[in-house]
């Protein structure tokens, strides 16, 4: 993929191909000739069965491209085809007698963008303008480079132009996150896309300090402290919208590892169909959400999108004549008419305290980011009895379970069955891509995974992922949700009053209760989704109905 949106952040954007570059490039391509070493103006056809035989790391750090075999050769392009070290390495790797050419710097990026894509080329560039700078001592031992050093290197065009280059493919790739990890000897990039890491390219280990330096400047944190984590926060426009990251950085033992969480408002689906939530359920929603007062709440581990489907339910909920304020750890993305309060520990603004603030504020509508302690939970409790509706979240692996939780965190039974009025639970698997996604019969593999009654639902075929340039050969184009929804009725009240087990509370669910995994089945048997997403998100749900 070669970026084309605009990303208005930091210095101004300049060619990564800097003098050192050329001026090498010019040196070298002088000695080639007077050995009779072959040199390209322009970038050749290449093709694809050669350029298999490098790995895209390889590639970049020997700073090579395989063009194609010829007579049981393999001709490489190498930006310093001088270097017989890497072209020795090549050799080895591709188990083939290699023969060298050179070619002009911007050939060869050409070259290696349409070989490995623009990350691994702006990466191979930026290591052949510093490779000369760098010192064994800064490759290997981070901890050596003073503060003032880093924010030198992270002031430098290339630095700001390959940190501008992750950010801009991240968000381009739909990614959630970006992280970079240091190793020993390598220095990792990642990119997490519909829940799962792709790794990138990796830039040069001694650019290390300067990318992280560059990364912490953005982010407005301590550039000088390496040995404590810290949190910061990026805003930059990216085509014409605000994109916010939540940086964080952690110290390691070779180095800080940083996580930055892409929150892009434009890629929040505002609508529970978006979401992957079907209509018994979205019907189910809206009668809940339209109480007058009352406790909803969306459960589920980290990262399963409980935020994003109360976003999505406020939206549906937004009314001028109502007030709705949220108080969020952080506050993620922005709502329009909504009154919205970050949590902020370290001034004293925490769940509870705001909570009871909020109060004084005439609400209708309050959304707490999580119920995280007994004080929290009893406000919570208290203000649903009082007039108004609730909606929260919290850490549970299935919706009735939440029942237990909140007797545990100090409520009352009583008061949990007065004011509780549905449960959401949920997960997020891969959505299938729609332009390539096709039925094949069904494995004994994924029969010996499935009960006979899904085995008789599938009717012998199922969905299966193939990858296509829509969706960049994943399978796969973006996330969806298997949800179970629970609505309070008399008999739950009722059980819930006389401390009944969680199984106990179970029996007494509405008929026509599907759990998360029974919900992902029946998106599986649409074509949504595969069999193996919806076992691999809902691994920890029963089976069965109860």
């Amino acid at each position: 993929m070669t970026p084309t949106g605009q990303l208005q952040i930091g210095a101004k954007a300049t060619d990564l191909t800097q003098s050192t570059a050329e001026s090498e490039a010019a040196k070298i391509r002088e000695r080639c000739r007077a050995l009779g070493i072959g040199w390209l103006e322009k970038p050749p056809e290449t093709d694809p069965a050669a350029i298999a035989l490098l790995t895209p790391e390889v590639a970049v750090r020997v700073r090579a491209v395989p063009l194609r075999i010829e007579r049981g050769r393999l001709l490489v392009a190498m930006f310093n085809p001088l270097d017989v070290g890497a072209a020795d390495e090549i050799a080895t790797i591709a188990r083939l007698p290699v023969s060298r050419t050179g070619v002009e710097p911007e050939a060869f990026g050409e070259l290696m963008r349409r070989a490995y894509g623009t990350t691994a080329a702006r990466i191979a560039e930026s290591l052949a303008g510093n490779a000369d700078s760098a010192t064994d001592e800064t490759e290997h031992n981070v901890d050596a480079i003073e503060a003032a050093d880093v924010h030198r290197m992270a002031e430098q065009p290339t630095l700001i132009n390959l940190v501008n280059l992750f950010i801009l493919e991240a968000i381009q790739g739909r990614a959630s996150d970006i992280h970079i990890e240091p190793f020993e000897n390598e220095l990792k990039i990642k990119y997490r896309v519909d829940g799962v890491l792709i790794e990138q390219p990796p830039p040069p280990k001694h650019l290390q300090a300067a990318l992280i330096g560059r990364v912490k400047i953005m982010a407005m944190m301590n550039i000088a402290e390496r040995y404590v984590p810290q949190d910061g926060h990026i805003t930059l426009r990216f085509e014409g919208r605000k994109v916010d990251l939540r940086v964080s950085t952690v110290p390691t033992i070779y180095g800080e590892s940083v996580v930055m969480r892409i929150l892009d408002k434009s890629s929040l689906p505002l609508d529970l169909q978006s979401l992957g939530m079907s209509k018994p359920h979205r019907d189910t929603m809206d009668r809940l959400i339209e109480k007058p007062h009352g406790l909803l709440l969306v459960t589920g581990p980290t990262g399963s999108g409980k935020t994003t489907t109360l976003y999505a339910a406020l939206s549906k909920l937004y009314d001028p004549r109502k007030k709705i304020i949220t108080i969020e750890d952080p506050v993620e993305y922005e709502l329009s008419g909504v009154n919205q309060i970050p949590v902020n520990p370290k001034r004293g603004l925490t769940f509870s305290i705001g909570l009871r603030a909020i109060l004084r504020q005439d609400p209708d509508v309050v959304l707490v980011g999580e119920i995280r302690d007994n004080e929290t939970v009893d406000i919570a409790i208290r203000s649903a009895l009082t007039g108004h509706l609730i909606l929260s979240t919290l850490h549970t692996n299935d919706a009735i379970s939440s029942i237990g939780r909140l007797v545990d965190m100090g409520a009352e039974p009583f008061l949990v069955a007065s004011v509780l009025e549905g449960l959401l639970a949920q997960r997020l698997g891969r959505r299938l891509c729609s332009a390539c996604k096709k039925q094949v019969p069904l494995t004994e593999e994924t029969k010996s995974r499935l009960t006979p009654a899904e085995i008789v639902a599938f009717a012998a075929s199922e969905w299966k992922s193939v990858g296509c340039d829509d969706c960049k050969k994943s399978g796969f184009r973006s996330r969806l949700g298997f949800f179970e929804l629970v609505r309070m009725n008399s008999s739950l009240r009722q059980g819930i009053t006389k401390n009944l087990s969680l199984s106990d509370l179970k029996n007494l669910v509405d008929g026509d209760f599907l759990n998360m995994r029974q919900d992902g089945m029946l998106k599986a048997q649409e074509g949504a989704t595969t069999v193996s997403e919806v076992l691999r998100a809902t691994q920890d749900v029963d089976d069965t109905r109860h």
